[in-house]
């Protein structure tokens, strides 16, 4: 089957949707943060299949549309000069860059400063501090899973290896092979954003569907999670 577009009206609402398909047993319906819809179908699963399960989920994705709407508009696309704000983990750092001999990054103060050996490249300025970044989110992200897999232990799933990735429309996700995949882009958020994002993959790696099982466990392990998850997308990231 090829992945295709479509659109469906509900009341006077439209929807469109993208659909892939994937070796799976389900279909799974999610909502980005950017409000695009994706329907993730097995490879059997037929256009009208799916458009019927759309019809009956219209309801829940257009209030998914609209909760992710209240936090438009999103920031702007970073331009890497002097003097513009970078997050990490829920704070602004004004960015500094410094002519120096040799490249580095170092976080002090209220500052990022960027050392550089070309202070009017951008792209340069980007790369360097993305690698910082990358490096800082493995060892924060190492430290909160060994805290939340503390708390859940009782899920009885072997402790995953984090693998980290740059993702446009993913906070994490989890492989069949057990391990977790987290957005680097996370590292900019608070460390309780951070903690709800792995404990919802830790318990993916007990239930792999969004399903009320799901839901319940999470909401056992972290009760606040809705609260954890709204402060996430509200994040200008």
């Amino acid at each position: 089957m090829t992945n295709y577009s479509s659109s469906i009206t509900y009341g006077k609402e439209s929807i469109s949707f993208n659909v892939l398909y994937v070796d799976r047993k389900t279909l799974e319906i999610a909502v980005h943060p950017d409000a695009q819809v994706i329907v993730k179908a097995p490879k059997g699963a037929t256009p009208k299949a799916i458009q019927g399960r759309m019809v009956k989920r219209a309801r829940w994705i257009i209030k998914q549309i609209n909760y992710f709407r209240k936090f438009e508009p999103r920031t702007p696309s970073r331009c890497y000069v002097g003097g513009e704000t970078h997050l990490f983990l829920g704070r602004h750092y004004r960015l500094k860059i410094k002519k120096q001999k040799e490249n580095a990054v170092k976080l002090k103060g209220s500052y990022f400063y960027v050392m550089t050996t070309d202070p009017n490249c951008t792209k340069k300025t980007k790369n360097l501090l993305e690698d910082w970044y990358k490096e800082h989110a493995y060892l924060v992200f190492a430290r909160r899973l060994e805290i939340c897999y503390e708390t859940a232990k009782k899920l009885h799933v072997p402790f995953p290896e984090i693998q980290l990735r740059r993702m446009a429309k993913r906070w994490g996700s989890c492989s069949k092979a057990g391990d977790i995949l987290l957005n680097t882009n996370l590292v900019k958020a608070p460390l309780y954003c951070i903690d709800y994002v792995i404990m919802h993959e830790l318990c993916h790696l007990k239930v792999h569907t969004h399903n009320d099982r799901f839901y319940n466990l999470l909401s056992k392990y972290m009760p606040d999670w809705e609260k954890r998850k709204e402060r996430l997308e509200k994040a200008t990231i």
